[in-house]
């Protein structure tokens, strides 16, 4: 069984460390934060080994993030107007390695343009999935939907709609937990791997859920009733440089 042997790093609002290199750069828009309490028991399946769910005051989450992404690029090139450009919805955990290094766990990836989807999905073995997908501003509502094409579940969808609200000047430290999180874990080639990134602090919105309605988050193994969400935020967004993976995370004896 898999157990962090280092305890957890602060959680921080701003990012540990710089990126001088960068793998990737883009930008986060429009983005709605909507985050549920789930057990880290029931958690713990859908990890790749290696990480365990990482937790506040005994409880873990899982996100649904819908957002904008904006001109995705590699290294110091411009950022793709089109290609790497495109709404996404994604369903994340909350992870920790046996290095203290807190991340999270992208269980699906909804993304409305093909040819990243089909990149990320061979290059970098992440969940992506195609779907059709819209972002609509409307005053201060903002409304996503997504309905998958594929590889599956087809069909599997969520419509969203949220009303931003005013800024949050001094975030809590759950606001921080669910947001200012600093790496990606992903299985590569058999082996956990951990992606920095960095990015300003968060701008952070109340926002008001008007509508919810998906099955993003069944589809990606979370089958329990949910219930209502504990958390619901929003993000006029911010620019996004990740560097290479790090060394592998490491691998715990059974």
């Amino acid at each position: 069984m898999c157990a962090a042997s280092s305890l957890p790093e602060p959680i921080t609002a701003d990012p540990p460390g710089g990126v001088s290199h960068p793998l990737l750069t883009q930008s986060w828009l429009d983005l709605a934060f909507i985050h549920w309490t789930v057990d880290p028991e029931d958690v713990k399946p859908l990890l790749p080994a290696g990480a365990v769910p990482d937790t506040l005051d005994g409880v873990t989450y899982v996100g649904l993030v819908a957002f904008r992404m904006h001109r995705v690029g590699w290294f110091r090139l411009p950022g793709l107007p089109y290609l790497g450009t495109f709404p996404e919805t994604n369903v994340r955990l909350y992870s920790v390695d046996e290095h203290g290094r807190r991340g999270v766990v992208f269980r699906s990836l909804d993304a409305s343009r093909l040819v990243p989807v089909l990149i990320a999905r061979t290059g970098f073995r992440l969940p992506y999935l195609w779907s059709r997908m819209t972002i609509r501003t409307d005053g201060d509502v903002v409304s996503y939907t997504s309905s998958r094409r594929w590889p599956g579940p087809r069909g599997a969808h969520s419509r969203i709609a949220v009303r931003t609200g005013e800024r949050i000047e001094r975030p809590t430290e759950l606001e921080h937990f669910l947001t200012a999180r600093w790496g990606m874990h992903s299985t590569f080639f058999g082996r956990l791997r951990y992606l920095p990134n960095v990015h300003p602090r968060w701008p952070l919105h109340r926002a008001t859920l008007l509508h919810c309605d998906q099955t993003l988050t069944a589809a990606a193994g979370l089958t329990g009733e949910l219930g209502d969400p504990v958390s619901v935020l929003y993000s006029p967004g911010v620019p996004v440089r990740f560097s290479r993976p790090t060394r592998p995370a490491g691998l715990s004896t059974p």
